[in-house]
């Protein structure tokens, strides 16, 4: 897949956007949520977009969904609170949304690989959690990522907090004992998801 350099985007028309790869946090101006790895970035305005929102497919499917085509906004709809079905957080900004059936997916939950693999373990995307999420301990609703040998759960929403964790612990200096910590529940995660 041709990635391309330079990409001039809608909601910012005023420089074009170029593609960089970074392993430092960074918000993203349309979906609102963290990002780390490829993005599109204006130096000049501080502007910065995930690469799943910067080159958004007008629709999609998605295997979870068979029946849904989902659309890509660039805010969620209507007037009531709207909650990613991927990883339960507030859509506050693009969006994927299927009309007929109202799912709304982040551009990067949408996105979201189907096998993680931590170097010593591959995890499996799954619709539904089987058993108790290792890091909340809830069931809960919302997608979440099962190790091959059944005994991992976690909850996509809890995958992007340990990475955010990570990427503090990191690249902040932030409360290397809380990673430690993670890191002895789940000894094979090591903040590499």
């Amino acid at each position: 897949m041709k990635i391309d350099k330079e990409i001039s985007h809608p909601i910012h028309l005023k420089h074009k956007l170029k593609i960089e790869y970074t392993e430092i946090p960074f918000y993203c101006d349309g979906c609102k949520e963290a990002g780390i790895g490829l993005k599109y970035n204006c130096k000049q305005c501080e502007f910065d977009l995930h690469k799943a929102c910067a080159v958004a497919s007008p629709t999609i499917t998605h295997p979870f969904y068979n029946k849904c085509e989902f659309q890509f906004l660039y805010s969620p709809p209507g007037a009531a609170r709207r909650v990613c079905d991927a990883c339960r957080k507030d859509v506050v900004g693009f969006v994927y949304h299927c009309r007929r059936c109202g799912f709304d997916l982040h551009p990067c939950c949408a996105n979201l690989p189907q096998v993680l693999d931590d170097g010593e373990r591959n995890f499996y995307l799954y619709l539904k959690l089987s058993s108790a999420c290792h890091q909340c301990g809830g069931k809960g609703h919302g997608w979440c990522y099962r190790s091959e040998c059944k005994t991992y759960n976690l909850h996509v929403s809890c995958v992007k907090e340990l990475l955010v964790e990570s990427w503090q612990a990191k690249y902040l200096n932030v409360d290397k004992n809380k990673v430690r910590e993670m890191q002895t529940r789940i000894p094979s995660l090591k903040g590499t998801l």
